[in-house]
Order: structure tokens, then sequence, then C-alpha cells
């Protein structure tokens, strides 16, 4: 690939646009990225190399500065799974940045899509093409790349068939297990992406891409665990569950929440297999095999190197919190523990850092995963999630059912939950200083604001709940920091402060 080209990428705090940015930078492309809140672009390495633009692809007037000057423009936005009618959401924004690429007088767009063909396409699968149709109807030559499952470590698809196959050794499944598709690793789909600015021709082309092999999603699952090392899996096919009655099934067992898996299992009735390979000539390349992708993605989950996770997408800007100067959300219950610790300040901050995923919460796990349990039922994210890395985290980044908002190395971490509760929640540490000499107090604060009267009978029923576990867990948290450090027991200083309300 030529580098040196002033390109923008739309998408680029998701799971392949993330990953894309490095790409090109190292290449020598002048790279942008357009973001709804520059904290979230932030969050990556690359983020320092890059020029920042904050904008919505919704709001047309902050994609004119943006896009001016640009040579090309990498389209990889969806609104799948944000709730309301997002084909339509897709489609306003497609028409947007068709306009203002037209107006900037850009040279390409490089779209992103979706494989599939036929009159009866799901909604999802529709409205890929239709966003496709949308950016190729304007003056700008488009490139519109369409993959079917995309497998690498931290993807949507890849999480989808890891806990499928790793949590059950034997399932009734629908039809849809004996469809067809071409998987491709995200390492193919990135160098297809960035090869294709290199076309000669300013024209429209819509251009297949794929690995190797064509499975069903059946063979999928038992080649998944021969690579993991997993007995072979019984699996029994049916006729009976509906794609949404699958979905569910999907929903408990998998990270996927109920309004992604939802649209996605509906699109896995349709095969999705390369009917042309025009790609071949103009990007001549050897995709790596299904196992292969597989190998390379689970060795990089084993080893937590995961440069992105398809929950990234899932970030919106975050709610004022509780105790911010700019809050005005209305009441405000608290639960306030402290512990006074001769810890260093960095040991305080691991304990409280590597919470949650393979390490759990400290006390009551298996309450936490009784919790997470309820929370799948009822269409929340649960506790499947996990988390990208056992201590480093990234504001922005899912971790089990929490979203991390703020993270200050050594000194403070602010999670919101994204579990379903009738309200909004918090749970947060700082480090403070404490009051003896060469002491720190740990701080440990859960935020809830309730809606409704419904949320504040939700709160004083789990008050029980929370004086036993939060009390727990911050002592818990101090003792692991000691016991790293070789330190003392914590001094069992201030006790719960106790539940408070703010109006």
């Amino acid at each position: 690939m030529n580098g040196s080209r002033e390109v923008i990428v739309l998408g680029a705090t998701g799971y392949v646009g993330g990953r894309l940015v490095s790409k090109l930078l190292e290449a020598g492309n002048k790279v942008r990225v357009l973001t709804r809140s520059t904290g979230r672009a932030e969050r990556y390495e690359w983020s320092d190399r890059v020029q920042m633009f904050t904008g919505d692809v919704l709001e047309p007037d902050t994609l004119a500065p943006a896009l001016e000057g640009c040579d090309a423009a990498y389209y990889l936005v969806h609104s799948i799974g944000t709730g309301g009618d997002f084909a339509a959401t897709e489609t306003t924004a497609a028409r947007n940045v068709r306009d203002a690429a037209d107006a900037a007088g850009l040279r390409r767009i490089v779209y992103l899509g979706g494989m599939g063909s036929g009159d009866d396409l799901s909604k999802h699968l529709a409205s890929r093409h239709r966003v496709g149709e949308i950016l190729a109807s304007g003056r700008t030559a488009t490139t519109e790349l369409r993959a079917a499952v995309i497998i690498g470590s931290g993807s949507i698809s890849f999480e989808m068939l890891r806990y499928l196959t790793e949590v059950l050794p034997a399932m009734v499944t629908p039809r849809w297990v004996r469809t067809k598709c071409q998987p491709i690793a995200i390492s193919d789909v990135l160098h297809y992406l960035t090869s294709v600015l290199d076309d000669p021709e300013m024209v429209d082309r819509v251009l297949e891409i794929g690995g190797p092999d064509v499975v069903t999603y059946a063979e999928m699952m038992q080649t998944y665990a021969e690579v993991a090392g997993l007995p072979r899996r019984i699996i029994v096919p049916v006729p009976l569950l509906s794609p949404r009655l699958s979905s569910r099934w999907v929903g408990l067992v998998t990270p996927l929440p109920a309004r992604i898996a939802v649209p996605l299992i509906d699109s896995l009735r349709h095969e999705v297999v390369m009917t042309n390979h025009d790609i071949d000539s103009l990007v001549p390349h050897r995709p790596l095999t299904f196992r292969e992708s597989l190998e390379l993605a689970l060795r990089h989950t084993r080893a937590e190197a995961i440069d992105t996770r398809w929950t990234d997408a899932g970030f919106a800007s975050a709610d004022a919190i509780p105790g911010d100067p700019d809050w005005a959300g209305g009441s405000i219950f608290e639960d306030h523990q402290t512990v006074d610790s001769t810890a260093t300040p960095d040991a305080l901050y691991q304990a409280f850092a590597r919470i949650g995923g393979e390490h759990g919460y400290y006390v009551v796990d298996w309450a936490w995963s009784l919790r997470g349990l309820a929370d799948k039922l009822i269409g929340g994210p649960g506790l499947r999630r996990g988390r990208r890395h056992p201590v480093e985290l990234r504001p922005g980044e899912s971790l089990d059912f929490w979203r991390v908002v703020e993270v200050t190395p050594g000194h403070q971490l602010v999670l919101q939950a994204e579990m379903k509760v009738p309200g909004k929640a918090w749970l947060t540490w700082r480090i403070e200083p404490g009051d003896e000499p060469n002491t720190l107090r740990l701080h440990q604060v859960a935020f809830f604001a309730p809606k409704g009267l419904f949320g504040r009978l939700y709160w004083y029923a789990m008050l029980p709940f929370h004086w036993l576990i939060f009390r727990r867990m911050a002592h818990a948290i101090a003792d692991h920091a000691a016991n790293a450090a070789g330190e003392p027991t914590p001094v069992r200083g201030p006790e719960l402060v106790g539940m408070t309300t703010r109006d």
C-alpha cells in the first residue's frame, strides 16, 4: 500500500476501526478520526498520532471540517444494538456522509459491509447493503467490501463461537447451524481495507472478501473445539427454534445482549459465501484458513493480547458521575466504605483494577454470578463479556456488566453499570491520604440514581445485600493489596459511612 495519503476513519473506536487506524499509520498515511467524544479515542495507543475531530455522522454540520482536505474516508459505522430503528439511523448517517464526501471532493469512500444475497435478506443485512448503495449514489467513488464472519480476538463472531463451544458440550440447535458461510480473519480484512486505496480506477466497486474455507456453523464449532483442545461437541439441529427464540438461547450462553443477538441471529439463516472473486485480481493475497484464524485469535485471547473488542463500539458519551460538579441527575443513594492501609498506591490500585472477569469480585462470587444470570434473562449483558486484560483498563471498554468511565492509574477507577436496573448505578474506588502517617485510605462508593418509585424500592430492598457485599469487598481489596506488597493487614479504619441521599 502506498502511504502519504490524508484519510479519515469514521468508526475508529469500533472493533475494526481501532485496528485499521494502526495499519494506516504504519503505511505512512496521515490519519484523522471522527468521534463523538475524544475520550473514547484517547484510550488507543495511536491517539497521539492522529488528528481528532469531535462530531457525529448523524450531525451533518460536524462532517465538513473533518473531511475537508482528505483523500479518502473509511466508513465503518453501524447502529445495530443501539435501540430504535437502526436501519433508519444507518440510512440517515450514510446520506450525510455521502453528501459531505461529495462537497469535500474526496477521491474515494471505502465501506465495510456484509455479505449476502437474495430478496428476503434479514433487516440487518438489508441495511448493510442499503448503506453501500447510498454511499455509491454520490459523485465519490465507493469501494464496498462485503465480509461474512470475521474471526479475531475480541470479534463478536469469535466470542459467540467461543462461548457456545466452550460452555455447551452438547446442544440442541436451530437450523441455522447448517448454514454455510465463508469466515475471514481480521488480519485479512485489514489487509484488503488498506490495499484497495491503491485502486487506480475511480469507479464504484462491490467486492466480496473471505477466507479459503466454506463451512457450516456446526463445523465451525467442531473446529474450534479441536483447536481449543476440547472434546468433540454433540450438536443436534432441530427445526423448532425460531431466530428470536434461538437469540435468547445464545444470549444466555454468550456475552451478546438480546438487542444485538436478535438481528445477528436472524441473519444467520442466509448463506454468506463469495459469488465473485474480483478482489483476487485487484488485491492478490492468500488469506488465512479458518483453522489458522482460530489458532491466532485463541492465542491472542489466552495471552490477553487483545487490541480491540466488539464491545468497544457500544460506549456512548458517559453521563455525569454523581459527585462531579455538573451532576444534576436528581436523588442519589450512596454506599461509602473506607479502609486505611499501609500498602503502596500502586498495590491498592492494582487490587481494585483487577476486579471482574476471571478474577471475580473478591467476595461471594456466586452472588455476582447469580446477578449476572438474572441480568441475561431480562435482556442485559450479564457477566460473560469479561474483560480485555486482567489488570489494564481503558476508558470506554466493557468489564462484565460495567463500562469503564474513568481510570487514573494509581489513583481512581469509575465503573458505570450496564446491567438492567431501575435507574443508573456507578461503582468507584479512590485512593486518598490516611489519617495516620504513612497510610492511605481506600474509599469505595456505590452510587445509585433511582428511576421512580420502583427504583427507590429496589435500593432499599438491596440494602442488606449491599451492606454485606460492599463492606467485605472493600476490606478484601485492601487485604489483597497488603498481601501483594508484603505489608501488615490493613488498619480497619473508618467503616461504613452509610447510605446517604442527595437531591
